[in-house]
């Protein structure tokens, strides 16, 4: 069985484990347009996409912890302060002449991850910004997006920055397609609005599955129940096929007036403490409905 999951941050990192529970392969489409942190400062340096999602979710897939741990290392003091290893490899070897697809590709395998089992993909290898509508305005960057109140929508910049063929593929043959969890808009939409990867999942032939927050205190979505974050999606025609969410978590909401069509998994999926997902059992209720 073929998935492909999209998203960023910590959330795509759990996510890739769950998936990997019962997928044969898997690719991961990791969003790359942060502008703060390591990355944001790497990207003032060096003209690239942001690294950081993908180090993280390349070291959380590899068998070799030992080396993971190692690109996970943050320095602590002088010039280095706050850079993590693995975002200054992927720097380099942009440096040196790699798109970021390659650089992602050299790292995965160094890390032991094995290409006929997974692979990580960067949303675009152009180096973008996000660009978000407010109530108040436009706000640009994700460093200003996640200090912004309320969003209605958010794309990015370029309008249509190339996508890999390799993620364009991926999507056309998946079996299933998992959106999520993680921050909503500066992550999880952050990688799906990229419009080479929106019109591939518009054109799927496997399932979209949206894997909703445990619950809604992040930026743009404060308060907002799951019928609010399904009609965001539906407005970046994102809308997904099913939904899955934690039981007694997330408020439903009209979920039946925002969208009809979608059906909604109630199910337990979150760790004791209720503050992250489990993926073992996010893992075995996707692999239900795959």
């Amino acid at each position: 069985m073929r998935v492909v999951a999209i998203g960023g941050g910590h959330g795509l990192a759990m996510l890739l484990k769950a998936v990997g529970t019962y997928a044969g392969h898997t690719t991961a489409i990791v969003a790359t347009g942060d502008d703060g942190g390591s990355s944001g400062r790497l990207r003032e340096c060096i003209p690239m996409p942001a690294p950081g999602d993908l180090r993280r979710c390349i070291a959380a897939v590899s068998p070799n912890r030992e080396l993971a741990e190692a690109m996970e290392h943050r320095f602590t003091d002088g010039d280095l302060a706050g850079h993590a290893v693995g975002n200054l490899v992927l720097a380099g070897l942009v440096d040196a002449g790699h798109d970021l697809v390659a650089a992602a590709a050299a790292l995965s395998r160094w890390l032991g991850v094995d290409p006929e089992v997974m692979q990580v993909l960067p949303a675009t290898d152009a180096p973008i910004d996000l660009v978000a509508e407010t109530p108040e305005g436009t706000v640009r960057g994700q460093v200003e997006i996640e200090a912004a109140g309320r969003l209605v929508h958010i794309a990015v910049d370029p309008a249509d920055p190339p996508v890999p063929a390799a993620a364009t593929e991926a999507l056309q043959q998946a079996d299933q397609i998992v959106l999520g969890p993680g921050s909503f808009y500066t992550s999880v939409l952050a990688a799906a609005v990229v419009p080479g990867i929106q019109r591939a999942i518009a054109q799927r032939t496997g399932r979209y599955v949206f894997v909703a927050n445990l619950q809604a205190d992040e930026t743009g979505v404060k308060d907002v129940d799951l019928a609010g974050h399904l009609r965001v999606l539906g407005l970046h025609d994102l809308t997904p096929d099913v939904v899955v969410t934690q039981r007694g978590g997330l408020p439903l909401g009209d979920v039946s007036t925002a969208a009809p069509e979608v059906r909604v998994v109630e199910a337990d999926v979150d760790r004791p403490h209720g503050l992250a997902h489990d993926s073992d059992l996010l893992g075995a209720v996707l692999a239900g409905l795959a």
